[in-house]
């Protein structure tokens, strides 16, 4: 017994070690999952300017119009563009659409990354 600390020093230490490490875990479980949240936030707006942007390349790149897969990526492309599509009067029909759904593509990138780094 004289080389050992008394038994209630041993727990007391242990005890608060036990406690910093919990109150440790669980603020980098809250970090981590607020970091989580704004990831995905990121990611929704990431695909949502992802598919404006595609949308775009089948237009310049001249994709029949007919075409299932175009009408699909069309028909999201004109939900995400919200009120872009004829906010601003260009003469060349592949410009105004460069225009319209690039200006959604920012948009949705600029709105997304102030709300993660609002949830973050």
């Amino acid at each position: 017994m004289l080389g050992r600390a008394p038994r209630w020093s041993q727990w007391s230490s242990f005890v608060r070690a036990e406690k910093w490490h919990v109150t440790h875990m669980m603020t980098t479980r809250r970090l981590s999952s607020r970091g989580t949240a704004a990831r995905v936030i990121l990611g929704v707006g990431a695909l949502f300017a992802l598919i404006e942007i595609l949308f775009i390349f089948l237009v310049l790149l001249g994709a029949n119009a007919g075409n299932a897969f175009y009408r699909f990526i069309h028909s999201l492309a004109g939900a995400l563009a919200l009120f872009f599509p004829g906010l601003f009067d260009v003469s060349g029909a592949k410009l105004q659409v460069i225009l319209d759904y690039g200006l959604a593509a920012v948009f949705w990138i600029v709105v997304t990354g102030l709300i993660a780094r609002a949830v973050a």
